[in-house]
């Protein structure tokens, strides 16, 4: 069974993490989660940079720094995380590195934080602690560009989910995922599928192949519903997955898109590979399981 009891919330203190704070409030209300809010300072040479600072002063240093980022983290939690269970903590080291060892540990359902894209090639390129968080956490993390701006003050709808799936080996977990918040939240579940492209003769197109493909996805998309217990609408498309997928949470449009980041067999699976793509490119929050 799957259980968001503790969400984990990465924090900056930027307007980034203010946006990922109020998804991450609306979840804990709903399944009476914990929010695990946390800070991780990064190694001290990033700070000081060439000074060179021993003993006492070291010791000094450091005790400094946690206690501003705790305070700043009560006052971050105070303002933006009203109404629900919140545990503050304040980490050295790697943010990257803090951020998945905790998320182990401490079992979170889902870690959610922004891209962290900067300058006017952000929607090309994650933050690094994005990616190696999407790259290394066995958990799904609920992430997206648009998290770089906050939303209003409206409570955060749910009321359409996209699942995109690659028919690969991980399909059956990310169907799962998508079909238990459509139905915590009453929400619609509309499946998306890319269909693979081909290389085909130009003077002779295999129109018998393409379909055959088509019907092949169609099978194991259905048999995969049979499995989950769900009876979604499916949209197969061909084309470039991250174009495919993200056009139709565009035109649905998608209040949250779900897809799998852990395939990258089968006969049909693409999705790790477009995984990045995806997120940057998405309308909505994309939730990475």
């Amino acid at each position: 069974m799957l259980s968001l009891a503790k969400l984990l919330l990465p924090v900056d203190f930027s307007e980034r993490s203010i946006g990922a704070a109020r998804y991450a409030r609306a979840l804990a209300l709903h399944f009476q989660s914990e929010v695990l809010a946390v800070h991780a300072l990064p190694p001290l040479y990033s700070d000081i940079g060439g000074m060179e600072v021993t003993g006492s002063m070291l010791v000094d240093v450091y005790r400094t720094r946690a206690a501003g980022a705790e305070k700043e983290l009560e006052v971050f939690a105070a303002a933006h995380l009203a109404g629900v269970k919140v545990r503050r903590l304040v980490l050295n080291g790697d943010p990257a590195s803090q951020i998945v060892d905790l998320a182990h540990s401490e079992g979170a359902g889902v870690v959610l934080m922004p891209t962290h894209g900067y300058g006017p090639f952000r929607r090309f390129i994650l933050g690094s602690n994005t990616a190696k968080v999407l790259h290394d956490a066995d958990c799904p993390v609920w992430t997206g560009v648009h998290m770089e701006t906050p939303p209003g003050d409206a409570p955060i709808p749910l009321r359409r989910v996209l699942c995109a799936i690659d028919l690969g080996p991980h399909s059956a977990r990310t169907l799962a995922w998508a079909a238990f918040l459509s139905r915590e939240f009453q929400a619609a579940l509309t499946i998306v599928h890319a269909v693979t492209a081909h290389a085909e003769s130009l003077d002779e197109p295999d129109r018998s192949w393409r379909a055959g493909i088509r019907e092949a996805a169609e099978e194991e998309l259905r048999k995969l519903q049979r499995e989950a217990g769900t009876d979604a609408g499916v949209q197969l498309e061909a084309g470039e997955a991250a174009k495919v997928i993200c056009a139709a949470a565009g035109r649905l449009p998608a209040d949250v898109l779900v897809i799998g980041r852990g395939s990258a067999a089968g006969t049909f699976g693409r999705l790790r590979t477009n995984a990045y793509a995806i997120i940057r490119q998405s309308p909505c929050p994309v939730v990475s399981v």
